[in-house]
């Protein structure tokens, strides 16, 4: 669960040593272990990108903050700077977002242009970066790098054929038909165990295909399929029939789906079985023999999530004729290679997700989409060396003292609740103890040998990481989890929470302005990264969250009465945000944003107590500074945070898939039910940023 949402085809700035438990706050920050000595030095002298930083000089007079924060806080950054033509989205997490490219930018550059020792990951790094900047050579090459591919699904001949060929692909990583993968499993989570997940859609979500008022995007999608088999040699005549083939196939699979808000209960995530029960739901799909193509011990247990997905699929293999399934996987292995092939490939590509899905109006900068492919084929090996470049070690120690302070107003408010029994409060007090914060960066990085690339064509570097990467993974089924592992690269302006390990995890990239500063007074760092830290702990205590345990286990630890007072609170928060509009007739879905909503609410609240002990630890740092309290700049940047323009097509995606709600309803939500905002700005009851003691939402 992480504090932002990266979209599909947007740039992915990413596709360590446990510290100290939280619990033990008494306890002096350790010393912050420095990274490894850079093998190259990198010149980053000319590094020059925007920073979004709070300044009183936004704040519009015209727009009380008794009536709406974000507006008077963000109105008229927002009316000055709309979302470029290469964005979907534009904000403070796009700004910090840009500083962490060009830092990236001018590492990959520096690599390509020396002469890195054959096999390290800087040569690596940059046969990728060579090897896609080459626009001439992709081009001349056209379609024949995924040539082979195409003539294997032309060749298949029935049902059978189409499992042993699936069986072949997701040994390489590739499959789009299911998920499979390796996690904790969640009744034991110190072992890593397989799990196969629903999938096999080219849209969004389910309801894209249902929806009365998706129906042009469907028709699109349809165009948008015809036109792929078109240029990868399907004779026009054909393709149009067969892209509605493709699109039947698909809404068959969505009707067998379940939704995204279903998929927030961690039941519906796990359902144990060995290989030869799984084979009851799944006759024609031999679960056996593909563990044994992957070479993944797993006959015994895996999760088979959503069983009526699979068997669905299964009744598909058997009945929808071979010609269908050769144009659906044609289309889908063209689809996915379309970023790394000649212009027209990916021109398309663009064309459907980026600019009528989300109203992008044009690619981003080559160099730019060419990084994200680093960063999605070898992102923690370029985190390495962005951390030797550009990371200063103080960082880290002064996020570790902001955690630990955090870590103990938490702990104040959970031994102050006075809804919830001694009974499940001892539960809660043990998780909050079991926390392990990571900072920055791991403290072991990931080796890459076995990785091969070269100069001899992007796609085929870009094939080669995606298999190394998915045995990386694969290999770890069946073995004890590794605690130190990030789940997202140094580079990456984010931040999560992982349930099964009970981990609160910051990048080095959010440890800049308006997150964290380390000039800043402290209301500014405790309104930005403070409230990061909390909302993050408070996914552990969220409507998924809270559902595993101190040990991460899957294992609901409520006493039954005061589970059903938490869900009575909670769903007082689904109907606050089931009440913001955000655009004509579109609703935020309260019940989808739920647990992120739980995180901003609770988290908030923590880092506003965390900032009061502070300031009464250090009575000379609470002053005013350019006119507004402490009190005022902690939740002028906590609004500074949510700054973000979207396009119409973006926010309507976001509407239907996006656990977080929309930028501007974050602002404001979370303040609007805490009584020290309405203090701090001196709001009276009947203000829009007052909610009634009836609807004002307390749960952690």
């Amino acid at each position: 669960m992480s504090l932002h949402t990266f979209t599909r085809l947007s740039l992915t700035l990413a596709v360590t040593a446990a510290l100290a438990a939280c619990g033990k706050t008494e306890a002096p920050a350790a010393a912050a272990p420095a990274p490894a000595e850079a093998a190259v030095k990198f010149d980053l002298s000319k590094v020059d990108a925007p920073v979004s930083v709070f300044s009183v000089a936004d704040l519009d007079p015209a727009v009380p903050a008794c009536a709406d924060l974000n507006g008077h806080v963000n109105g008229k950054w927002l009316a000055a700077n709309p979302v470029p033509g290469d964005r979907t989205s534009w904000g403070s997490f796009e700004i910090l977002g840009e500083r962490s490219l060009a830092i990236q930018h001018a590492i990959v550059e520096q690599l390509a242009a020396g002469k890195p020792a054959d096999g390290s990951i800087e040569a690596k790094i940059s046969d990728i970066w060579r090897t896609g900047m080459d626009q001439a050579a992709i081009d001349a090459a056209g379609l024949a790098p995924l040539q082979p591919q195409l003539d294997a699904i032309a060749g298949l001949k029935d049902g059978a054929g189409v499992v042993e060929w699936l069986r072949g692909q997701y040994a390489q990583g590739r499959g789009p038909l299911f998920s499979f993968g390796a996690n904790a499993d969640y009744k034991d989570s110190g072992t890593v165990i397989a799990y196969a997940g629903q999938g096999g859609l080219g849209l969004p979500e389910k309801g894209y295909y249902f929806d009365a008022d998706k129906k042009d995007i469907r028709d699109a999608y349809v165009k948008y399929i015809a036109q792929l088999l078109e240029l990868s040699g399907v004779a026009a005549a054909d393709a149009a029939g067969q892209a509605q083939a493709v699109m039947d196939f698909e809404t068959r699979l969505a009707k067998a789906s379940l939704s995204r808000i279903e998929l927030r209960d961690p039941a519906k995530r796990y359902n144990p079985l060995s290989a030869a029960e799984a084979n009851k739901v799944t006759p024609n799909f031999d679960w056996s023999a593909f563990f044994d193509a992957l070479k993944v011990p797993a006959a015994q247990k895996f999760s088979l999530a959503q069983p009526g997905y699979f068997a669905e699929l299964d009744r598909m293999i058997a009945d929808t004729p071979v010609q269908t399934w050769q144009a659906y996987l044609r289309f889908h292995a063209v689809d996915d290679a379309a970023p790394f092939l000649a212009t027209p490939f990916e021109q398309a590509n663009f064309g459907f997700y980026n600019q009528t899905l989300r109203g992008q109006k044009e690619m981003l900068p080559r160099w730019k989409r060419v990084l994200g492919s680093v960063n999605n084929a070898m992102g923690e090996a370029l985190g390495q060396l962005y951390v030797q470049a550009a990371f200063p070690a103080e960082s880290k120690a002064q996020m570790q003292q902001l955690v630990q302070n955090l870590s103990a107003a938490l702990k104040a408010r959970l031994e102050k609740l006075d809804w919830m029994g001694d009974e499940t409060k001892a539960r809660a007090l043990e998780k909050w103890a079991s926390f392990t914060p990571k900072i920055g960066y791991p403290d072991k990085w990931r080796e890459w040998d076995g990785l091969q690339t070269s100069a001899g064509g992007y796609l085929a570097n870009m094939d080669a990481a995606r298999a190394f990467n998915y045995r990386y993974m694969l290999d770890k089924v069946g073995k004890p989890v590794d605690r130190t592992e990030w789940g997202m690269t140094p580079q990456t302006v984010n931040a999560y929470y992982n349930s099964t390990k009970n981990e609160i995890v910051f990048p080095a990239a959010i440890l800049q302005p308006p997150f964290f500063d380390p000039k800043a007074d402290p209301a500014l760092n405790y309104g930005g990264i403070g409230a990061v830290i909390g909302h993050e702990m408070m996914h552990g205590y969220d409507d998924s969250g809270s559902q595993f345990d101190a040990k991460g286990n899957f294992d609901l630890w409520w006493t039954e009465g005061d589970r059903k007072l938490f869900e009575q609170r909670a769903d007082r928060l689904v109907a606050q945000f089931d009440g913001y509009e955000a655009v004509p007739g579109k609703h935020v879905k309260g019940r989808l944003t739920l647990g992120e909503n739980i995180g901003d609410l609770g988290g908030l609240t923590v880092a506003y107590d965390a900032l009061q002990a502070a300031l009464q630890a250090n009575p000379g740092a609470n002053v005013a500074v350019d006119g507004l309290s402490q009190d005022q700049r902690f939740f002028a940047n906590w609004a500074t945070v949510w700054r973000r323009n979207f396009t119409d097509g973006e926010l309507k995606v976001r509407l239907e898939t996006d656990p977080h709600a929309p930028a501007n309803f974050r602002a404001n939500g979370t303040p609007s039910n805490m009584p020290a905002y309405a203090a701090a700005f001196g709001c009276k009851a009947g203000d829009p940023m007052v909610r009634a003691d009836a609807d004002r939402v307390v749960i952690w």
